[in-house]
């Protein structure tokens, strides 16, 4: 069995002071792949890094929306040029969070903006961010799509199942986290059974959200397995088959680490 963790901050206090020892928890498990996240510039040296030093770990660059505020020249051209290294694969984490607000709306939205310029520019599919934003996120996708050039992932989905739709519908994959394993998330693990097998993928957003039987534990890597093995009781189909698929499925999407 092999699962890639299609998103992960390796960087972030909880894994960044053990990395080496994350990444061997992992890989006994089956996790074959790692795709380190960048939520701010000043960190994208730091995470590419990683993807550097190990085979089996590729890099993202981009700016959260909880960064937007703090990030107010970004535009596409930085994204594009950092984004040429051979181990980034993906534009992101980028998107829009309406729940916490920690960025001025219309500044997270002209981030987006400049991450899909990006996306279009490279190549290279969005990794995106959305909560309580369903509306305008649909919205931008839709239009961003119709034009041409942009795919992606919504990850850690936590959205309706309209969403999870409207998405689908422009070509993007459902990414699944730890969250789906508890006792609140009846209506994510509906959602999570409607995706169709060759648009799922699965991620830990470590070091954060660790699923059952981890909960209260800094999450890691390792835990994806946990996840993976959740879905499948869930979806009623063997976990060979749910880790083949979402294993070519993050190829597919990420074409750049195949």
């Amino acid at each position: 069995m092999k699962l890639i963790d299609s998103h992960c901050h390796l960087n972030y206090p909880g894994l960044a002071e053990r990395q080496d020892e994350v990444l061997a928890n992992a890989r006994p498990r089956g996790i074959g792949g790692f795709l380190n996240i960048s939520t701010r510039q000043r960190e994208w040296d730091d995470v590419v890094g990683v993807a550097e030093r190990n085979d089996d770990v590729w890099a993202t660059i981009g700016v959260h929306p909880h960064e937007a505020d703090a990030h107010p020249d970004l535009a596409a051209a930085a994204l594009i040029e950092a984004a040429a290294h051979p181990r980034v694969i993906a534009i992101g984490e980028c998107g829009l969070d309406y729940y916490y607000d920690k960025s001025d709306r219309a500044a997270q939205r002209d981030r987006l903006q400049a991450h899909i310029e990006a996306a279009r520019a490279t190549g290279l599919p969005l990794v995106d961010h959305t909560r309580d934003a369903e509306e305008d996120t649909a919205e931008i996708l839709a239009r961003e799509v119709g034009k041409g050039g942009v795919a992606g992932v919504l990850h850690c989905f936590t959205g309706s199942a309209e969403l999870a739709k409207k998405a689908l519908d422009l070509g993007f994959y459902v990414s699944i986290s730890g969250i789906v394993t508890f006792k609140n998330a009846q209506d994510l693990q509906q959602t999570a059974k409607s995706i169709p097998l060759d648009r799922l993928l699965v991620e830990t957003d470590s070091p954060f959200l660790a699923p059952v039987p981890n909960r209260g534990k800094t999450c890691e890597p390792a835990f994806v397995a946990d996840t993976a093995a959740f879905l499948s009781d869930l979806r009623d189909e063997p976990l060979d088959e749910l880790a083949g698929a979402t294993t070519a499925n993050f190829f597919k999407l990420f074409s750049k680490a195949a």
